[in-house]
């Protein structure tokens, strides 16, 4: 779940900019004029770094005194096979742009700059060539575009060297459009409900975003337009988040079943929604089957996922992949190859995460021992299209399985030094471009060193493994409970061995504080076992400041135990059951307390690179507080999170692609992208948004959220992967708690 840099040839598609219309009565060639707003990010580069700029694989580039300096090779045919760039740049069609920059090099020679989209048609704003010397010069053009697009690039074309050279950049500038930089932003009605709808039984709230300050009537209308049911809306105020003044509606005495109800205040209408029983049903199973399309190692077949969404098997050595099938470590670091084929590609890229994977795949163990539990017949064979349905095994623990059986690859064998340790992660060397489907990726990968870190995961998720298949699969549940075992013996015998942040071609997952995994991982094996010899590692507890995510698992130790309550003595499980509750009442005062009800609230007041997975974590906690105390708070205050996660927000958006009439359709992913590709597809249904990101840590949100509230920090762009990445730990969660809503409807 992390960047990516695109390179000549990536596709793109067009998009129209929405213009004010106060603006398109002026006179908009001297407004540009006057505005002068720039497109590109970093074209001093005073801060050191070259982000977001990037140079292709043969054209290495770094920041010297306060400019970008890349070695040009020799030997290459056309301009555009040595290119620097950056992307994501927006042009309005009919509106004049000028490309400023500064240039020098080690010898004199010519180059090209141009300005166009980076796929067919190859549609240019500008391309000009240039004649550099030894000493700085200060170069402009200006063109009119004759494209409008929010997905362009400024590129420098060095290609064609007969002998090398340096080439330096500085004060680069693209002005021009009139649209300002993030646009216009049409957050739609300001009656904000789920529009997927409520349950029957359950809270109906809704969010009304105005500046009046008394009560004022609401309509619940039926599909018809008739009003079935009418009340007065209640003044909350100022909402520090959204930056908005809201006031809340509550209509949940009403319970009639049916479809297209929409809320009204005056003339202001919501978006559609239902009243039933089972309006999770369908969201609940495509949440699952958000595994199965991101599988790794397996063709994606169209009689389980349509036409649009089938694919060959990815990474399993058929060229030009270099396969999962026999994987070097990284150069340097061992020298054995592992067959790491399977697992989930973790987000948006095509790695595969050890630390990230466990948690999602723990959260689908959960999932079912918390169904099977509560007798919920969602669990059973037969209720996901994949290949493992119909073989007597519930669907879920089949889905499971494909990741369970990756981990268990990342183990270090016996006889080889770490012995035992985990694997951290593997992924490409380099990072991708996209689009790109995971049988077309030609890079090497690699598998980096064992942490201490990953080797706790798998002691936790194969301790659960063991418990939760021992119905199902005895032999799997065998393997399982000897690699947990193994694994915390040797996490035990190395227990300071952390991934290194940074890196390239994936995501780092760095984290130098293990004392909360080897408790989560204690915590999962006495749950298993009995073993009482683990207890004493057991020194983490559930916290509301933390709550739990791949880098914080100390929480998942009470979750585990909360599973296995008779492990426990009756004072313990009192003192369980007492913690969870506390923690879950922090979320409920969070989500009361907030005008867009969500129990995330950030101390700093802002929000992180997959907000909407904390959300649903909180969300989980408050349900499984549900189900220690029966307290309806906790089943209601869960409920309402995913009015959060379904339209009821800052910015009236669905998260859940598929899934309401403003519903995110363009995450960032390599294979699903409709948006850079049209002959792809977007995002599978039931697909989760990371969500409003404070950071803006991709260029696409920095130049076009600046000065966001919060609440409102998020781009349906597949450019802007911090706003805007899917991940399997997120999508984890939101299976989790569709599961816990559809069976909360059905038994009510």
């Amino acid at each position: 779940m992390f960047p990516f840099r695109r390179r000549a040839g990536t596709a793109l598609t067009a998009l129209v900019l929405t213009v004010p219309l106060a603006v398109v009565a002026t006179d908009t060639a001297a407004l540009a004029a006057a505005t002068q707003y720039e497109r590109v990010l970093n074209g001093t580069f005073d801060s050191g770094s070259e982000s977001p700029w990037w140079t292709s694989g043969n054209t290495p580039a770094s920041v010297v005194d306060g400019r970008l300096c890349a070695d040009i090779p020799a030997g290459t045919v056309n301009p555009w096979d040595a290119l620097i760039g950056q992307d994501d740049i927006p042009f309005e069609s009919g509106q004049p742009y000028t490309l400023r920059f500064d240039a020098s090099a080690s010898r004199a020679v010519d180059f090209r700059s141009v300005v166009q989209l980076g796929a067919a048609p190859y549609s240019s704003v500008l391309n000009e060539t240039v004649s550099v010397g030894t000493t700085p010069q200060t170069f402009a053009f200006t063109a009119n575009s004759t494209v409008d697009s929010a997905h362009g690039q400024v590129t420098f074309q060095v290609g064609g060297a007969t002998t090398p050279y340096t080439l330096c950049l500085d004060n680069i500038s693209f002005v021009g459009g009139i649209v300002p930089p993030g646009g216009v932003r049409d957050f739609g009605s300001p009656v904000r409900v789920n529009q997927v709808g409520y349950l029957t039984t359950g809270p109906k709230r809704a969010t009304y975003v105005t500046d009046a300050t008394g009560p004022l009537g609401w309509r619940l209308l039926d599909a018809a337009g008739t009003a079935v049911a009418t009340g007065s809306t209640s003044p909350y105020g100022a909402d520090a988040m959204s930056g908005e003044n809201v006031q809340r509606i509550d209509f949940g005495a009403f319970r009639s079943k049916g479809q297209g109800y929409r809320l009204a205040v005056g003339d202001d209408v919501s978006e559609p929604f239902d009243i039933g029983d089972d309006i999770y049903k369908a969201l609940r199973g495509d949440a699952l089957a958000y595994f199965y399309n991101n599988r790794s190692g397996i063709p994606i077949e169209a009689q389980y996922v349509g036409d649009a969404y089938a694919r060959a098997a990815g990474h399993l050595g058929i060229a030009p992949n270099k396969g999962d099938t026999s994987v070097p470590c990284f150069p340097g670091t061992c020298d054995y190859s592992l067959d790491v084929r399977g697992g989930w590609y973790d987000a948006g890229d095509h790695g595969k995460y050890v630390v990230n994977g466990a948690l999602a795949a723990w959260q689908l163990l959960d999932l079912y021992e918390r169904s099977a539990t509560h007798r919920d017949r969602g669990v059973a064979d037969r209720t996901l299209r994949i290949p493992e349905a119909g073989n007597g095994d519930p669907d879920v623990l089949d889905e499971a399985k494909w990741e369970l059986d990756f981990l268990l690859r990342m183990q270090v064998p016996a006889g080889q030094p770490l012995a035992g340790m985990v694997h951290h992660k593997i992924h490409d060397e380099k990072w991708t471009g996209l689009p790109l489907a995971p049988a077309a990726d030609p890079q090497q990968r690699y598998l980096y060193p064992p942490s201490t870190a990953a080797t706790l995961n798998l002691a936790a998720v194969g301790a659960r493994c063991a418990r939760v298949y021992a119905l199902w699969d005895r032999k799997l549940a065998g393997r399982c409970l000897v690699a947990a075992r193994t694994a915390w013996k040797a996490a035990l015998a190395h227990p300071a061995i952390y991934a290194p942040a940074g890196g390239e071609g994936g995501g780092a997952y760095d984290d130098t504080k293990v004392t909360d995994e080897f408790s989560w991982a204690a915590a999962e094996l006495f749950a298993t076992t009995g073993d009482s010899s683990y207890k004493k590692f057991v020194t983490t507890t559930l916290s509301a400041a933390d709550g739990f995510s791949w880098q914080e698992t100390g929480g998942l130790a009470d979750l585990a135990l909360a599973r296995m309550p008779w492990r426990l003595s009756p004072v313990e499980l009192a003192k369980l059951v007492v913690r969870i509750s506390k923690v879950a009442d922090k979320y409920v005062a969070d989500l009361r307390g907030q005008g867009f009800a969500n129990p995330f609230l950030p101390a700093d007041g802002k929000y992180v690179w997959g907000s909407n997975s904390a959300v649903a974590n909180n969300s989980m906690i408050m349900a499984t507080a549900y189900d220690l105390t029966h307290r309806a708070r906790y089943r209601d205050a869960a409920l309402e999170a995913m009015d959060y996660l379904l339209g009821r927000n800052a910015i009236n958006q669905s998260y859940v692609t598929g899934y309401g009439e403003r519903a995110s359709h363009n995450q960032h992913h390599r294979f699903w992208a409709h948006s850079l590709d049209p002959s792809l597809p977007s995002p599978a249904p039931g697909s989760l948004a990371g969500g409003p990101n404070s950071g803006l840590q991709d260029p696409v949100a920095e130049r076009n959220l600046q000065g966001c509230a919060p609440a409102t920090c998020y781009l349906d762009d597949i450019g802007s992967y911090s706003t805007n990445e899917v991940a399997v730990n997120w999508n984890s969660a939101l299976a989790w708690m569709t599961a816990f809503a559809d069976s909360t409807g059905r038994h009510s």
